[in-house]
């Protein structure tokens, strides 16, 4: 944690606590980091579960990459040092959802293990719940929903992620999901069995 200027006082211990919010909600705050290469299916993928969690009675709310770029992150460009900065601003507005009792849903390229460690570090590793959804360059290409791999292919696109930057798998994920070889409606099947009891309270 950095150091705290002195003319700076955190009030942590007078605000209502998270498990107060927790209790009131019927839930246990966590955060979904969806993450792979554009294309993979990641938004797809997190605004499905954000339905299916609400229609189980959660609370949560759903922070995806380009939705991001439009306002809060709206100043950064793609260097490696901008998407360092999107990556940490997006962690911390996590960890303020997930203190307010809120599942904070994300779908985020977070191409690096570096990036993804930091995410990991600032939300804390026991709210922090990591799903690579894996695609081939190919499968993403042929998907192209933005016009992305084009772009990049005429040259028009600069430091794509998987072509001109860097795009590091995972040596482990909790959770990984092919979207090669699986369809939607079972990918979600599989990312909703996995999250749901993580998100339910502790008996008693």
């Amino acid at each position: 944690m950095p150091d705290i200027p002195e003319n700076i006082h955190p009030v942590f211990d007078r605000i209502l606590s998270r498990r107060d919010k927790e209790t009131r909600l019927r839930q246990r705050a966590r955060v979904v980091w969806l993450y792979g290469l554009s294309g993979s299916g990641k938004s797809t993928l997190a605004a499905a579960l954000e339905r299916r969690l609400h229609a189980d009675g959660f609370t949560t709310h759903l922070l995806d990459g380009d939705n991001v770029r439009t306002g809060l992150n709206c100043d950064l460009g793609f260097s490696d040092a901008d998407r360092g900065e999107n990556i940490r601003r997006v962690a911390e507005a996590s960890k303020l959802f997930v203190q307010a009792g809120i599942i904070v849903i994300n779908a985020f390229i977070t191409p690096t293990r570096a990036l993804r460690e930091l995410a990991r570090g600032i939300v804390g590793a026991d709210d922090f719940i990591e799903v690579y959804v894996e695609a081939s360059w190919e499968t993403c290409a042929r998907r192209d929903p933005k016009g992305l791999y084009a772009g990049a292919g005429r040259g028009e696109v600069r430091q794509f992620t998987g072509r001109d930057a860097p795009f590091e798998p995972p040596e482990q994920a909790a959770l990984v999901i092919n979207t090669d070889h699986e369809s939607v409606e079972r990918s979600l099947e599989r990312l909703y069995s996995f999250v749901c009891p993580r998100l339910r309270p502790p008996a008693g």
